[in-house]
């Protein structure tokens, strides 16, 4: 029999050499750095064709990685495809996606946002012992029922740390870029409202019907309480919306956007700096390239295409700060990086001066807020030195979803089994284990409205591509809805089509000429096919509140975030970044 003494000493062997094995497989686990860019259009890069644009740190990832050439976003308007993005699922299971006018938030004082139930690839690696980030841009909710109840932050999904901003960069909030509210009067009923006004006072005249003057001046007051009220909007939307965080605190409001992708940059350093010796991921969220540009003094001027190539140019250099970080800290060997765009460039921008902003969608058709190639098909690049082959070029269908089930596989975390998850892991197409995707069909949404389905046959090159609807374009020949100033997907905005349009992407990506039963023997049985499978998704989807309705997402003054007093317009300047920078 064994002394106590020995058994005593075996349990304690036995414990360290489990704590060994324990560190070594924590130790083992790789590395997560994600960077997606706002708006940026897939023909903006050198490694997709650029010619006139210099981004040589971005293209050097592509040419030591592997580029996907038909990577496509799960929805072409920022909110929902980052929603779909986190969590590997179609943003309508969410409820991330409107049933309206509004795609995505607008005001950081909305109640709507991601849902806790939510299960973010930050909150299912964070049980994996990973340290987890997300720098910039957040777009997805704040507060539900109080102005500091958070339960739409970053930390409320799996993120230990954040420094953005919870809104998108608007041209509000750039000094000199005028309002994008002043594009609102497109849809104020201005006709409706005269006629009433001089229907009122015609009544009133003729005495047909009882319309006092009392009732006139009313009607005119409750205009001018509107209009009032609009004009304060205005007045005071960069305080209450352009602000940057780090955690729950506000440490700048209204910021500074000039110099916003160098702090945020030197914050993304720092937390690799802090976070190298345990396994991190960090999303790193460029606020640029939306609307209303910018670029610091470093990089303003120095490209051929304005504002809009000099933020590009910043964006690189970000870009190889953060690898030559890596690179600093032996980390390059055992990180993984992904490289994206939330979906295609913003064709309708255009500044008060009349300059063109947006990006370029390369050969594809139309931009941002479309399901046209040009608005959800975005520059897809992974980097992992030694376990992704270089130079490598995947033009299979694969979705910004399928980081999802990628990370949890490669971290170690189960995938969830109580909800559909929508993306595939990437790594069998990746390292060439297998040569097809696994998407099989797509589905492509405008707002909470199917509007197209991507069909990729087995055995078969052709990738078909469905229209239920498009959007109509001013002037017809162009591809942008200037007199919108963003593409809707509701009438008066679009087109039914039936039969839909159909398109073969692999004999015409661009788009150009739609299919018919004279010019393709496939098409009624192609589009049966789609039908099938629109009823079989139609049937996987689960009523869900829906985060961007217009009660949601409408501005409520009592979750309305402040750093001072509103008497003092919420003004303050605490970010250590701002120092770092003007010393």
């Amino acid at each position: 029999m064994k002394s106590p003494l020995w058994i005593l000493c075996t349990l304690l062997l036995c414990g360290l050499l489990l704590c060994n094995v324990t560190a070594a497989d924590s130790s083992t686990k790789p590395n997560f750095v994600f960077m997606m860019v706002d708006d940026l259009g897939i023909g903006d890069l050198g490694c997709y064709g650029n010619t006139t644009i210099r981004t040589p740190n971005i293209d050097r990832l592509a040419l030591e990685g592997v580029k996907l050439t038909q990577h496509i976003a799960a929805a072409p308007l920022c909110t929902p495809s980052r929603a779909a993005f986190l969590t590997g699922r179609y943003p309508i299971r969410s409820g991330m996606a409107a049933k309206g006018r509004m795609g995505v938030f607008l005001f950081t004082a909305s109640s709507g946002g991601l849902p806790q139930e939510e299960i973010t690839f930050a909150k299912a690696v964070k049980g994996q012992g990973y340290s987890t980030a997300v720098i910039g841009k957040w777009h997805l909710g704040l507060n539900c029922e109080e102005s500091t109840d958070h339960c739409h932050h970053p930390n409320s999904h799996g993120f230990d740390y954040f420094y953005g901003t919870i809104m998108t960069h608007l041209r509000d909030c750039q000094p000199g870029h005028g309002s994008v509210l002043h594009h609102v009067h497109v849809h104020i009923p201005y006709k409706a409202l005269g006629i009433g006004l001089v229907s009122l006072v015609l009544l009133h005249i003729r005495g047909t019907i009882t319309v006092t003057r009392k009732v006139v001046f009313v009607f005119l007051v409750l205009v001018g309480v509107f209009v009032s009220l609009f004009g304060v909007l205005l007045y005071t939307f960069p305080n209450l919306n352009c602000f940057v965080m780090r955690g729950a605190e506000i440490v700048e409001q209204p910021y500074t956007s000039e110099n916003l992708t160098q702090r945020m940059t030197s914050e993304a350093i720092e937390y690799l700096e802090r976070n190298s010796q345990s396994p991190f991921l960090l999303f790193f969220s460029f606020i640029q390239v939306h609307t209303g540009l910018f670029a610091s003094p470093l990089f303003r001027g120095k490209s051929q295409h304005g504002l809009y190539g000099d933020a590009v140019m910043e964006i690189d250099w970000s870009v190889g700060q953060i690898m030559q970080t890596l690179e600093r800290l032996n980390l390059k060997q055992n990180t993984l990086v992904y490289m994206t765009s939330d979906q295609g460039p913003h064709l309708e921008e255009i500044s008060i001066h009349g300059e063109m902003h947006g990006g370029y969608s390369s050969i594809y058709k139309a931009g941002k807020s479309t399901n046209w190639e040009g608005g959800i098909r975005i520059p897809g690049i992974l980097h992992w030195p030694g376990v992704l082959p270089a130079g490598k070029v995947i033009d299979e269908p694969t979705s910004n979803m399928d980081i999802f089930p990628t990370v949890l596989n490669l971290a170690g975390a189960s995938i969830p089994s109580d909800r559909v998850i929508d993306g595939h892991d990437l790594f069998p197409l990746l390292q060439g284990q297998v040569q097809r995707s696994e998407h099989e069909f797509m589905f492509h949404y405008c707002n909470a409205e199917l509007n197209a389905v991507r069909w990729h046959p087995p055995n078969s090159s052709a990738i078909w591509k469905a229209f239920f609807f498009t959007p109509d374009f001013y002037p017809q020949n162009s591809s942008a809805c200037f007199h919108t100033h963003i593409c809707f997907c509701i009438k008066p905005f679009i087109t039914f089509h039936d039969p839909p349009l159909l398109y073969d992407l692999s004999r015409d990506p661009s788009e150009s000429t739609p299919l018919s039963p004279d010019t393709e023997p496939q098409f009624y049985s192609v589009l049966k096919v789609i039908r099938a499978a629109v009823s079989r998704h139609t049937q996987s989807l689960k009523p869900v509140p829906i985060q961007l309705s217009p009660l949601q997402i409408l501005w409520k003054p009592w979750l309305q975030p402040c750093c001072s007093s509103l008497s003092q317009l919420c003004r303050c300047e605490r970010d250590h970044q701002i120092d770092k920078l003007r010393h």
